[in-house]
């Protein structure tokens, strides 16, 4: 589809054809390219820009964001290093700077930038919020509790775009995450002009799903709907298209979700417009963004209206707060009645747990115990492994100081956590010492390919959850290899998917109401063998006899469910 004359991408390419020697114009185009999404063409019209500018800071920032989005990450590290060099007073190239060194692996060095963008531009919300979140995933919680209060006061106020998915860390209530991501969707909006209406497809026409995501591959999302795909390509009521923002990881979960669908259309490296006519022309009636406001998603292809009805589900634990995204599926758990106000989206529950979950994910056999350095088993009960496989931005001070006082009471119990970028693990350990825990009876485990994850996680006793933000994926793995998790379900969608978990297993009494009695379950838990042991008993003959792994069944109820969107736009029933 052809751009209108005031697409700003259309302005800024007449600018340049105008005055082909001004550096500026090179700039401001290889802005509004990235803003678009095309990287190719950024990266294009910033060197050009330093062709005609050698050293221009501003150049050389717009490269480095077009390295980071094609995936060059030390080339944008090292572009962007160079405008700082050159601009060190500007907090903007500081917090891309930062970005880049996130995803180059420098995690200090990221901190760093951060913190340097903050104390040039100390009131700015969104240049705090990067910080916050930062320091969140780092475990380094020096001044938390006022950089939260500041990002938190300027979403009241309205003054405040910041990123609605490290938001969801925060302490929020309900409505205020609502505020955050309306007005994150408010400035997106302002750039993006939406498709012409999509024409009516005939009821008669076969049923079309649309999902699109940067997980399909060896990642969460992928992970978590390898099977369901399969068992929607199994019943052949639904015809699905996957398109995939992520390139081939050659994993085998990209070759299941491949086999399952009904097409896998890459898109990757496409702009955001690009992505959305394929969208269009595939004819999709209901569209699922599977990332919302997560990292690496496209809201702006969302927001150029591609299908007729759209719907967040699965990968963002919140509301979108978008007028683009019609629907959020989910469950009477973990969006109950009281939390449909502070939705923007209209709610379509399933009738079992919003999460599928892949039921063919094989779990070897577990190591030995001290391949993983931890405690063996000892005749009177004691070497429990506790459990948080949580991001290390879910750790907050209170949930490891919960975490913290189980230890206390159970001797010679250990907590086991996914080591984190940086300094995160030295950080927990001088915490756990502060609270009167050695600090060697915190023990973290590295990355590991999922299969040697899953055997390792045999080995834990009892999984103890984090709040404001539960484990989703991380329970789901934990209760299919046969480790209970304890959760306090919270007030918000990201606080409640643990609980719903349990919920829908049928073991409602390991979701309490309170860290006292938290902390007094894993306690009793902890000291009493036999009990945990029948704990786990119990969790797998649910597993093989509730609905919650039954993914024939997630698969017929996601079907009603999509027929039952679908069907206003059609024209009546949306038979397939």
């Amino acid at each position: 589809m052809p751009a209108a004359p005031d697409d700003p991408r259309v302005q800024a390419r007449h600018a340049v054809q105008r005055e082909p020697g001004n550096a500026m114009a090179w700039i401001v185009l290889s802005d509004v390219e990235l803003d678009a999404g095309d990287a190719g063409n950024g990266a294009a019209a910033a060197q050009r820009a330093l062709q005609l500018a050698p050293g221009h800071p501003e150049a050389l920032a717009r490269l480095g964001r077009a390295q980071w989005m094609l995936g060059r990450h030390a080339e944008a590290a090292d572009s962007l290093r160079a405008a700082a060099r050159q601009a060190p007073q500007h907090p903007g190239i500081a917090v891309w700077l930062g970005h880049a060194l996130e995803d180059a692996g420098d995690a200090e060095g990221a901190n760093d930038a951060y913190a340097h963008a903050h104390a040039l531009a100390p009131e700015h919300p969104l240049i705090a919020a990067h910080l916050l979140a930062w320091r969140r995933r780092l475990c380094d919680w020096r001044d938390l509790d006022r950089l939260s209060g500041q990002v938190r006061a300027a979403v009241r106020a309205g003054h405040g775009v910041v990123e609605p998915f490290a938001f969801l860390s925060e302490d929020a209530t309900p409505a205020e995450q609502l505020q955050c991501a309306r007005l994150r969707a408010r400035a997106l909006a302002a750039r993006i002009r939406p498709l012409p209406p999509a024409p009516p497809r005939a009821a008669t026409a076969p049923l079309r799903a649309g999902f699109l995501s940067n997980g399909f591959g060896a990642h969460p999302t992928g992970l978590l709907t390898a099977a369901f795909f399969e068992a929607l390509a199994a019943q052949g009521t639904l015809e699905t298209h996957l398109f995939a923002l992520n390139r081939d990881d050659g994993s085998v979960i990209r070759q299941r979700l491949q086999r399952a669908a009904r097409r896998l259309h890459d898109v990757s490296g496409l702009s955001h417009a690009s992505i959305a006519q394929r969208i269009r022309e595939a004819g999709i009636d209901v569209l699922f963004d599977l990332r919302g406001w997560g990292g690496g998603g496209a809201p702006e292809v969302l927001a150029m209206r591609p299908a007729p009805v759209q719907v967040n589900w699965l990968a963002y634990p919140g509301t979108s707060g978008a007028p683009w995204i019609d629907h959020v599926l989910a469950d009477g758990f973990v969006l109950p009645e009281a939390l449909a106000p502070h939705f923007s989206e209209r709610v379509v529950h399933l009738p079992r747990c919003f999460q599928p979950s892949d039921t063919r994910r094989e779990v070897p056999p577990a190591p030995a115990r001290a391949d993983c350095g931890l405690p063996e088993r000892t005749a009177d009960g004691g070497g429990v492994v506790f459990c948080c496989f949580n991001n290390s931005y879910k750790l907050n001070p209170r949930s490891m100081a919960r975490a913290l006082a189980v230890l206390r009471e159970v001797p010679g119990s250990v907590l086991w956590l996914l080591s984190g970028p940086g300094r995160a693990d030295a950080r927990l350990r001088a915490f756990a010492e502060t609270r009167g825990v050695d600090p060697r009876r915190l023990v973290f485990m590295p990355k590991q390919p999922h299969a040697a994850y899953l055997a390792r996680l045999q080995l834990a006793d009892l999984f103890l959850d984090t709040e404001p933000y539960n484990a989703h994926t991380t329970a789901s793995d934990a209760l299919w290899v046969g480790c209970p998790v304890l959760t306090r379900p919270g007030d918000t969608f990201a606080a409640r998917v643990a609980g719903s978990l349990n919920h829908h297993l049928g073991m409602d009494a390991m979701n309490v109401d309170g860290d006292e009695a938290f902390v007094a379950r894993a306690v009793a838990l902890g000291r009493d063998p036999q009990a945990l042991a029948g704990l786990r008993a119990e969790l797998a003959r649910r597993r093989a006899h509730s609905g919650l792994f039954d993914m024939d069944g997630f698969a017929a109820d996601f079907t009603d469910a999509v027929r039952a969107m679908a069907e206003p736009e059609r024209g009546g029933d949306a038979s397939p």
